[in-house]
């Protein structure tokens, strides 16, 4: 069988897709991905084939920019990258491709959603995998109604489509996918990039990053280190694409990484320090680890909510994060046992959850009886 994955060139689209890309290749499935033009040599690399499909975030940005203005509000902004530019770059670059690709199966992470159109129209199995939260719904409705003329008639749900594979656990899962018609679950299982494993303190130390994405928010990584540095513990922090050099002299119990392997990390950490996007939070409560969140952007903000209601998770938001604020919450986490019984809880939720080779082979028989 063949199956086609799309995702925007961006780590925390590829990764999320990469456990079941893995399953189907060493399940012996031809394997093909589309994506945005940075990001297909670092497929390759993967040892997948990859065709240039989509505009990258960043790209559609600065055309909704300049669209509505510099002085534009983020609504409008994110409305026009997430429900116009982006689905139609990645709508007129892989209709053309389909023909020829012939795929069997298609499988996009939700914020792609051009794939779903495209897949759709051309009359093939497609299904979502859920990478983060959904929007809300005040947001979800405009963004669905431009989506309308491209969706023609529209799925159950415009971000997820008619069908998703969702990794969140029950305790802390998005109600979002409650409106789509068939739901696979999946077990969140990190990848991690072929890097070694940095020299690690003594187990319980901090773990401090910010991700992918936000990782070129120095000022806020400095003044977490600066007040991780406070705490009687030795603090590991991973910049992930950014340089280390950026972050200055260092504290002494403080050390620097660049990507490292977080999956191997998490089992020796003991609190860590983080910015809230999915694939980090997953892995952390996979692990059975108390966070503190500092949101930086998209659904961060979501994620940093429903841990903190839940217990698992202490967070700090905008003006909030202050040095002192974040030296305080973590020594609380690190002292009251009560969030990390709840991490461990989930945890134990996350390992009963179906396996991504357990999910491939479902995904497979559905696309052949559909």
């Amino acid at each position: 069988m063949r199956i086609l994955f799309t995702c925007r060139p961006a780590y925390g689209h590829l990764f999320p897709l990469l456990p079941l890309a893995n399953a189907a290749r060493a399940a012996g499935h031809d394997v093909v991905f589309g994506t945005g033009e940075a990001f297909v040599p670092k497929v390759r690399e993967l040892g997948f084939a990859a065709h240039r499909v989509g505009i990258s975030i960043g790209d559609a940005e600065t055309e909704a920019k300049r669209r509505h203005g510099e002085d534009a509000g983020f609504f409008d902004v994110a409305i026009t990258m997430f429900a116009e530019l982006l689905p139609q770059a990645t709508l007129d670059d892989l209709t053309p491709l389909l023909p020829g690709l012939r795929p069997d199966l298609v499988v996009y992470e939700q914020s792609d959603v051009g794939t779903g159109i495209a897949a759709r129209r051309a009359g093939l199995p497609v299904v979502s995998v859920v990478i983060g939260r959904s929007m809300p719904p005040e947001v979800l409705a405009v963004a669905t109604e431009r989506l309308r003329p491209l969706w023609g008639t529209l799925p159950a749900d415009a971000l997820f489509g008619d069908t998703c594979v969702d990794v969140w656990p029950d305790s802390v899962r998005d109600p979002g996918t409650a409106a789509v018609p068939k739901v696979f679950r999946m077990r969140p299982t990190p990848f991690d990039p072929d890097v070694p494993l940095p020299a690690l303190p003594d187990d319980g130390f901090v773990y401090l990053t910010l991700g992918t994405v936000v990782f070129g928010a120095t000022q806020v990584l400095r003044g977490a280190i600066r007040a991780l540095s406070r705490l009687d513990a030795d603090v590991l922090v991973a910049v992930g694409p950014g340089d280390p050099a950026l972050l200055g002299e260092l504290p002494e119990r403080v050390r620097v990484a660049g990507f490292v392997p977080q999956a191997e990390v998490l089992k020796h950490a003991g609190l860590v320090v983080h910015h809230g996007g999915s694939g980090t939070v997953l892995a952390t409560l996979a692990t059975g680890l108390p966070q503190l969140i500092l949101p930086q952007g998209a659904d961060q903000f979501a994620n940093a909510e429903n841990l903190s209601a839940l217990g698992a998770a202490k967070a700090l938001v905008g003006d909030a994060i202050r040095i002192d604020a974040i030296e305080a919450a973590a020594r609380e986490l690190l002292d009251d046992p009560a969030a990390r019984d709840i991490a461990r809880g989930i945890a134990a939720e996350i390992a009963g959850m179906p396996s991504p080779e357990q999910v491939l082979d479902e995904l497979v028989a559905w696309s052949r009886e559909t």
